[in-house]
């Protein structure tokens, strides 16, 4: 009686200790569920933050134009271009319509009308609607390096603005840039390509052909005659790209700078590209008549040779820019191979 008592007390012992250590190991593995459990949620609780971070980083993205950086919405669907006939050009190539245009006198021009059919005025090209800009609801801005700071400060009031570049050179930059905010960079890139491959057909084409003549452009302001230095309006083309010689007037010019018929005579050019607009002309609507009809003008090489050419492009085109260059490139090659 007294052994079995004595096993029955080890086999309670002995059970009491396998329960001690089952109850053990639950407990650790509670906690290592526990820990398991935390770190999932810790970890599910970072991706939550990253998707959200990425969301709202998703709402804006940061454009690099000419060594500044602009930080706008990510979809550019709305842009309104004020100041900058640069940007009207370059849609023209891109085929971007913006909601807001610059007006000429009013109405757009026959130039743009390709762009404009969907858009509203937004006041001359000097002379913006901060009203009309602002109830467009734009997305960017394309105003022009010309503005003056205070304006470009009203317009980044409305939505983000960047200055668009009026110089020539930059004309590359600009189109890529337009690109970039109607999502068409490609395209962009297609046409400065093909510009290039146009521009290396062209010098084969005219060769050594005006070796020693004398190329000129000319524009028709207020009835007087303006040339302008080897880096602006149309220059650029004839003298850089197709690496004409460049007239020692042209060199010395500073600026838009006046010339009369007397200087023209002794400059006495073989070819003269002369662009005439109404609009730059209002008080002297017939000076382009007058001045082919004068005597001096008469005698110069280009007007008797029949190598002087009135507005081979648009009137209105700035020539600094991809549209400029990829007309005039055309016009050009074809008059002067004439």
């Amino acid at each position: 009686m007294k052994r079995m008592k004595w096993i029955l007390g080890l086999l309670v012992v002995f059970a009491l200790v396998l329960s001690a250590c089952g109850g053990g190991n639950e407990a650790k593995d509670t906690g290592e569920a526990s820990t398991t459990e935390s770190t999932n949620n810790k970890t599910a609780a970072e991706e939550d933050n990253a998707t959200q971070e990425q969301s709202g980083s998703s709402d804006t993205k940061v454009v690099k134009y000419l060594d500044q950086e602009y930080t706008l919405p990510a979809k550019t669907e709305r842009i309104v271009i004020t100041g900058a006939v640069e940007a009207m050009e370059d849609s023209i190539v891109l085929d971007v319509n913006p909601v807001g245009a610059i007006s000429f006198a009013g109405s757009f021009p026959p130039l743009f009308e390709s762009i404009t059919k969907d858009a509203q005025s937004i006041g001359e090209k000097t002379e913006p609607n901060f009203e009309t800009i602002l109830s467009l609801k734009p997305d960017v801005i394309l105003g022009s390096t010309k503005f003056k700071p205070e304006v470009v400060e009203q317009l980044n009031k409305i939505a983000p603005t960047i200055p668009y570049s009026h110089v020539s050179t930059n004309w590359e930059s600009n189109l890529r840039l337009l690109g970039e905010l109607s999502g068409k960079k490609e395209q962009a890139e297609q046409e400065i390509t093909k510009y290039k491959e146009d521009l290396e057909t062209a010098r084969t084409t005219i060769g050594d052909s005006l070796k020693d003549k004398k190329v000129l452009t000319l524009r028709v302001r207020g009835g007087e005659m303006y040339i302008y230095p080897a880096g602006v309006f149309f220059n650029p083309i004839l003298y850089e790209d197709l690496g004409i010689d460049v007239p020692a007037e042209v060199e010395a010019a500073q600026a838009q700078e006046l010339i009369s018929k007397e200087r023209m005579a002794e400059m006495n050019p073989d070819y003269v590209f002369i662009q005439f607009s109404p609009e730059e002309n209002m008080e002297t609507p017939n000076a382009l008549e007058e001045l082919q009809n004068d005597p001096i003008m008469k005698n110069l090489k280009a007007f008797k040779n029949g190598t002087a050419f009135v507005n081979v492009v648009d009137p209105l085109a700035q020539g600094g820019t991809a549209y400029s260059k990829i007309e005039f490139l055309k016009a050009a090659v074809e008059n002067l191979t004439k």
